[in-house]
């Protein structure tokens, strides 16, 4: 009997290939930047994607000081923490916080769209951010890819 058997291969931590991925942030919108490398870092570009496993690849963003923000986001967009202490809710605008470090930003938007668990804390690991053109990743050879390619 010749019958074809279609079995969902569930990937996981042995099988996943991970790459090493460069993407440059100048001139990229924030929330469309943070978007994509969310899926990037998730791994639902790939074939194999698994949800309960990191299958994704392990992003390097260079640039970030160079984001563009729409709209009047620069001065409205607020950005807020509590100390832990009752009355301590403290807010910082996105100008101000790109003054601080400009690579919080981008941090900030990607981890907001990564699962909020102990896979997100995983994938979040596997994103670094770079504020000028220079990284420290060179030794993993990461292979440079336009985001404007990618659906």
């Amino acid at each position: 009997m010749n019958t074809l058997s279609y079995k969902t291969v569930s990937a996981n931590r042995n099988t996943v290939n991970k790459e090493w991925v460069l993407v440059d942030a100048d001139g990229q919108t924030l929330g469309r930047l943070a978007s994509k490398v969310a899926m990037l870092i998730r791994g639902k570009y790939k074939p194999n994607y698994t949800p309960h496993v990191d299958c994704g690849d392990n992003v390097v963003i260079i640039n970030a000081e160079k984001i563009i923000l729409s709209g009047n986001k620069w001065t409205d967009k607020s950005y807020i923490r509590h100390t832990g202490y009752p009355g301590g809710q403290r807010s910082l605008t996105a100008t101000e916080l790109f003054k601080k470090d400009p690579t919080r930003i981008v941090e900030k938007a990607v981890k907001g769209m990564l699962p909020k668990n102990k896979l997100g804390n995983a994938l979040f690991k596997n994103l670094n951010v770079f504020a000028g053109a220079e990284h420290d990743k060179q030794a993993q050879k990461p292979k440079t890819i336009n985001l404007n390619d990618l659906r």
